[in-house]
């Protein structure tokens, strides 16, 4: 008996949220602030982005899932502007495996 040829699956993760997180740094000759995106499974801990803002964050994070996040099973990133009631957007972020 023959076996059908093996077929390529794309497995979804379930969409994860974008949190802006700005921590303090602290260093010999600068200080400052760094800004560091986290995804979280849940949508209460989104940050709720300005809609002339969100662009450029989606393009950053993007830009570096793209570059440093896929490889391996991971074969892409889709990204999802969502509104918010109080006329904001949040981020969701989906990932693509095989």
């Amino acid at each position: 008996m023959l076996l059908p040829p093996r077929q390529r699956c794309l497995y979804r993760f379930p969409p994860l949220s974008s949190l802006l997180l700005l921590l303090a740094t602290r260093r010999s000759c600068f200080e400052g602030l760094t800004q560091t995106l986290t995804l979280f499974p849940d949508r209460n801990f989104a940050t709720e982005f300005f809609p002339d803002e969100v662009d450029s964050y989606i393009d950053a994070f993007m830009w570096r899932a793209n570059k440093y996040l896929v490889g391996g099973h991971s074969v892409g990133y889709e990204f999802v502007k969502e509104p918010t009631e109080n006329n904001r957007v949040i981020v969701k972020v989906t990932q693509n495996v095989q």
